[in-house]
């Protein structure tokens, strides 16, 4: 992409009404668009990131057997009446502007809609276990919206649901999906603590969340610094310095973001919408369930927390909204434009900063705040030792790479 073509601009200077490293650098590499608090519109190259996140999600829930499919955003009132949720504070309702009571929900999550689906389908323990997701807008009616991605009104979120005929068998998957989770996280270059924590509006025990230690977090976990084992302070009667119940280790209290969490949700719902199955024997049981959520901007604001220095993001590659930032100086934009189409065509990402009404150094500044992970310079000084100058957004130093060359980048 020719950074020319692009309708969104960099901006030199903070959001005023945002203090969160996610959102004053997303907004000012032309990431995001404010719409309102929590409100948030993604961009050309924010969209990129968040398809980047979602396909590595996407690959990761098939492996573990999920299907993907997709629900309606809006959840008829009927639906959160069984399960005695319609009244939780966190939904928006939803109506018509002459009906005088609403009848609908904005869909804050959808374990009710799809056990309602799930039971019109399911009638023995042959139908059981198997697994099925979506990846959808929630809205969710939050009072204290405020740090960029990490905490919205309206977002992106991945929404698995399982279900079992057993408890055994639902927490064996449990811990597929706990390891799916670790995975997804750590290819988009997150390290998450898997952490007890409560379990809200979703279930009455405790569920588990996975934390990312970074200082804007809202939450305070605490993390055994010898087997890893954590505990959110919600929940927590730890503080720091005390044994680890697990293997006797110190605790030590972090601050983190929550980017993902599973829910064992046992037979709520299912009893809710007389979800049963015929088992082996002969007779009627209720499906055991379990829920598991990640939200694809909080990982995406979550990376930016972590990948970063003074002057921009660092996007670890798998995410990065393109893999190679191309700037040409000094009369080279012919030569410029052959590596660009020689690099697009040999299947590489690349954004070209073509601009001619930008200086060398706005360019250079651009370049590491929107923090592709490789910056090529190609310029007259360059072009007299046949090469492009190249730079990892990582490292300090950059070195010449012959122009006949330029094609091996795209093969690391």
């Amino acid at each position: 992409m020719k950074l020319s073509k692009l309708f969104t601009k960099t901006a030199k200077e903070n959001p005023k009404d945002e203090i969160s490293v996610n959102a004053q650098l997303l907004e000012r590499g032309g990431f995001i668009y404010k719409n309102s608090a929590g409100v948030y519109t993604f961009l050309p190259l924010g969209w990129r990131v968040i398809e980047k996140i979602a396909h590595i999600i996407r690959e990761e829930m098939n492996k573990i057997g999920g299907v993907e499919m997709l629900m309606p955003a809006l959840v008829e009132k009927r639906y959160l009446d069984a399960t005695k949720r319609w009244d939780v504070d966190i939904g928006f309702e939803a109506k018509g502007k002459e009906e005088k009571k609403a009848g609908f929900v904005l869909g804050w999550t959808h374990e009710e809609v799809l056990t309602e689906i799930v039971s019109k389908f399911i009638g023995s323990y042959k139908d059981l276990p198997f697994a099925a997701y979506q990846i959808q807008t929630k809205f969710r009616n939050e009072p204290r919206a405020k740090s960029g991605l990490l905490r919205g009104r309206e977002f992106m979120m991945k929404d698995l649901y399982s279900f079992h005929e057993s408890e055994e068998d639902l927490w064996k998957y449990y811990d597929e999906v706990k390891e799916a989770y670790l995975r997804i996280f750590h290819r988009c270059g997150l390290e998450a603590i898997y952490t007890v924590a409560a379990g809200g509006d979703f279930t009455a025990s405790n569920t588990h969340e996975f934390q990312v230690v970074a200082a804007v977090g809202e939450d305070t976990i605490f993390v055994c610094e010898k087997c890893g084992y954590a505990e959110n302070s919600e929940i927590s009667n730890l503080k720091t310095g005390d044994a680890c119940p697990k293997c006797g280790g110190e605790m030590i209290e972090k601050k983190a973001i929550e980017v993902g969490n599973i829910f064992p949700l046992g037979t709520k719902y299912s009893k809710a919408f007389n979800l049963q199955f015929v088992n082996e024997a002969g007779k009627k049981d209720y499906v055991v369930m379990g829920s598991y959520g990640i939200g694809l901007g909080r990982t995406m604001g979550s990376v930016v927390e972590v990948h970063h220095d003074d002057n921009g993001i660092i996007w670890p590659e798998s995410v990065a909204p393109f893999k190679i930032y191309l700037i040409a100086l000094d009369g080279a934009k012919k030569e410029a434009d052959e590596i660009y189409e020689k690099i697009l065509h040999g299947g590489g990402e690349i954004l070209y900063d073509d601009r001619d009404d930008k200086t060398a150094g706005e360019k250079f500044a651009d370049a590491d705040l929107i923090g592709c992970p490789l910056r090529l310079v190609i310029s007259a000084k360059t072009l007299q030792e046949k090469s492009v100058e190249v730079k990892s957004r990582q490292e300090r130093s950059a070195k010449l790479l012959p122009l006949t060359k330029v094609l091996d980048l795209l093969k690391y």
